[in-house]
């Protein structure tokens, strides 16, 4: 069975910026997918060239919620999250997908 590389398209006020200033973009990847297998993904499913890719596991974090019965402890999943840099030129539209 295939793996999904790409989960998602990360959007958020640092995303944007460094999209729009130095063409990188993220995304949040498979936990065991590596920087080869990211890079074919973005070029396969966007037709662009990926100069590197830099990745980083983003740990799992604990939160608390104060309600009626009491506090509710739980926890949000860790994930893996992986900026593309592509070559001079070359520009993903992402806001088309959606």
């Amino acid at each position: 069975m295939a793996k999904t590389i790409l989960i998602k398209s990360v959007v958020s006020e640092k995303a944007e910026l460094l999209s729009e200033n130095k063409t990188q973009y993220t995304f949040v990847v498979n936990k065991t997918a590596n920087k080869i297998e990211v890079r074919n993904a973005i070029e396969a499913r966007y037709g662009v060239t990926v100069d590197s890719v830099n990745t980083m596991n983003m740990p799992s974090k604990s939160k608390n919620r104060s309600t009626k019965s009491g506090v509710i402890r739980g926890r949000v999943a860790g994930f893996k999250k992986a900026i593309i840099t592509l070559i001079e030129g070359d520009t993903l539209d992402l806001y088309n997908e959606i």
